[in-house]
């Protein structure tokens, strides 16, 4: 049997038992009569930002305002809560998922930090995004073990892993105000190629998993069906268009704000989808914990939604909140340590590094952070960062964490990208485009070989490009699509990388922090003799 055939069977299935329940006059006069009101708290993507970051995502500095935070986040949702009661609804608080990585908190503490968090503020459930595999599934175990409520994932088979088999639920029933609420988590199914969960792990087709526990959710009775994603939003749209029986979903993975009125918001809250049966409320409340979402809804009777608030509550948590006293002693004491981690050694080299020239030519600590990144995404065949995101030298012998972060203080992710040649020299044209004043958009790269004239114009200064293949360099096709990585900020346009954003084929930007990825490869490849080597020559 097909897939199609499978949703086909499905569909008829799910629309046949709510027929035969109800003759089409009782069905919609259910329908139009409220039978519960519930106040839908959510957030996604935290990425153990427990400090908050500023507007640009990086760590708080004195002087800049500082967003998000584990203590506001808890008086926002303390107060989401209250709200909500006294507007006589029913409250649910559900996370899609990606609270590791992200964060020294991570780093030293594994989740543990994360979880004691999600205790005192209230978390009822939770998907699993692909950065809760990022250690493997013992450290995941652990974090399961600290948290009292639901670790989701229907498309994730644990049943040859036993630290996680029967700690993960494909779903999970909440009761509210007389309503059953079926949550159904989803996990990206690209985690295997973007983390690290092992070789026991195997991660099945998201819409398929969901039609399964639709229909065992809906066997045992109404329900109000509730898809907790990490499967970013153009997933989840595609989700709702084709899986008959879901109300909403609450989104992740690709840090989307959908707001009303808000800046930076991609979309309003709710977006509406039309789906196979119904129509699909799709939420998601961007990243770090900088917004708090909210969806009121009024549910019939049979569980579907009869009607929604409109106007889009998504609240930013600003430093004009005021911290929460007990969430904040919770952080400081996970802090505690963290000035001892810094010190902590993570890998030697054979010689200092120093940023010097990095904005204007080739330098030695830019080549170390493109193979780095290679290193981290072995589909890759090409990398490319900015010389301004090089922010401190390198020094030789023991490499201690505080000098990474020094390095790489802007708490940036690897990103991904599937690009053609053409639109990639164009990216290259841009990194050349203001030579001479030490302009932080200069390349560095990685297997690339580049030959320059800089005294050519601008947008006409690249005279030759080759990409490496199978251990030698052959001329860049304009119209090939090649694997790149970067850095979310020039994913996204930052520096006038245009190209990398409005020309990607596909592109992933949340991929671990950079911090972590230059950490782990000094760790494996520490005392090489890092050079110049001829990858960006003047002409």
């Amino acid at each position: 049997m097909t897939a199609t055939t499978r949703r086909a069977m499905l569909s008829a299935g799910l629309l046949g038992g709510v027929a035969a329940a109800l003759p089409l006059p009782a069905l919609r006069r259910a329908m139009a009569a409220p039978a519960a009101r519930l106040a839908l708290l959510h957030l996604n993507d935290f990425h153990s930002k427990h400090d908050g970051v500023d507007a640009g995502a990086a760590a708080c500095r004195a002087g800049r305002p500082c967003l998000g935070g584990s203590a506001r986040l808890a008086t926002a949702l303390a107060a989401g809560r209250a709200e909500a009661t006294a507007d006589g609804r029913a409250v649910l608080q559900l996370d899609a998922g990606d609270q590791f990585m992200g964060s020294l908190y991570y780093t030293a503490h594994k989740g543990l930090a994360e979880a004691a968090v999600q205790r005192a503020t209230g978390t009822e459930a939770m998907a699993l995004g692909n950065h809760e595999f990022d250690n493997g599934p013992a450290v995941l175990a652990r974090y399961a073990a600290a948290v009292p409520f639901p670790l989701l994932s229907a498309n994730l088979d644990t049943s040859a892993e036993p630290l996680l088999h029967g700690r993960i639920r494909p779903y999970t029933i909440l009761t509210r105000a007389g309503a059953r609420i079926g949550i159904i988590g989803l996990t990206t199914e690209t985690t295997p190629q973007g983390s690290s969960p092992g070789p026991t792990l195997r991660f099945t087709d998201a819409a398929e998993a969901a039609e399964r526990a639709i229909a065992g959710l809906r066997a045992e009775g109404p329900a109000t069906i509730v898809i907790l994603s990490h499967l970013g939003l153009e997933e989840d749209r595609r989700l709702a268009a084709l899986v008959p029986g879901i109300d909403i979903i609450a989104g992740g993975h690709s840090h989307t704000l959908l707001t009303n009125g808000l800046a930076g918001a991609t979309g309003p809250h709710p977006m509406l989808v039309e789906g196979r049966d119904r129509a699909v409320r799709i939420v998601q409340s961007g990243c770090h914990g900088r917004w708090l979402g909210r969806l009121d809804l009024d549910l019939a009777p049979d569980g579907r939604v009869v009607s929604h608030n409109a106007s889009g509550q998504v609240r930013e948590i600003g430093p004009d909140l005021a911290e929460d006293a007990g969430v904040a002693a919770i952080v400081a004491g996970y802090a505690a340590p963290l000035a001892g981690w810094r010190a902590r050694a993570v890998g030697r080299l054979a010689l200092p590094l120093s940023i010097e020239g990095c904005r204007e030519g080739e330098c030695a600590i830019g080549n170390l952070l493109a193979d780095a990144m290679l290193a981290a995404d072995p589909q890759a065949e090409i990398a490319l960062l900015n010389g301004g995101g090089i922010r401190a030298n390198l020094p030789g012998g023991t490499v201690t964490w505080g000098d990474v972060l020094a390095v790489l203080p802007f708490s940036n992710t690897l990103a991904s990208l599937t690009i053609r040649g053409g639109a990639l020299r164009a990216a290259l044209e841009n990194g050349l485009s203001m030579l001479g004043q030490n302009a932080g958009r200069f390349p560095q790269l990685g297997g690339l070989r580049v030959v320059f004239e800089a005294a050519a114009p601008a947008g006409q200064r690249l005279r030759s490009v080759e990409v490496r293949q199978d251990g030698r360099f052959v001329p860049l096709e304009p119209d090939r699509a090649y694997r790149v990585v970067t850095n979310n900020f020039m994913r996204q346009g930052g520096d006038g990388y245009a190209s990398l954003r409005d020309a990607a084929l596909e592109a992933y930007d949340n991929g671990p922090a950079l911090e972590d990825m230059l950490a782990g490869y000094l760790e494996t490849h520490g005392g090489a003799v890092v050079a110049v080597e001829g990858r960006l020559a003047r002409h």
